[in-house]
């Protein structure tokens, strides 16, 4: 499918809206399944740092 403006390519035929925002919602479950993790590891090894700390102070 070829469009001849960028006005053509982003209104999709009618559908824009609707492409765009799927484009938007998989963006945003792709960085939410990067982000959750990468989170709960830094939580994780923050709680192992304290627990170290807390063991090395006795």
């Amino acid at each position: 499918m070829s469009f001849s403006t960028w006005g053509d390519f982003l209104a999709m035929g009618h559908h824009g809206l609707y492409v765009w925002s799927a484009y938007g919602c998989c963006a945003l479950v792709l960085l939410w399944n990067l982000m959750v993790p990468l989170r709960a590891r830094r939580r994780l090894l923050d709680e192992e740092a304290r627990r170290v700390r807390r063991s090395k102070a006795r």
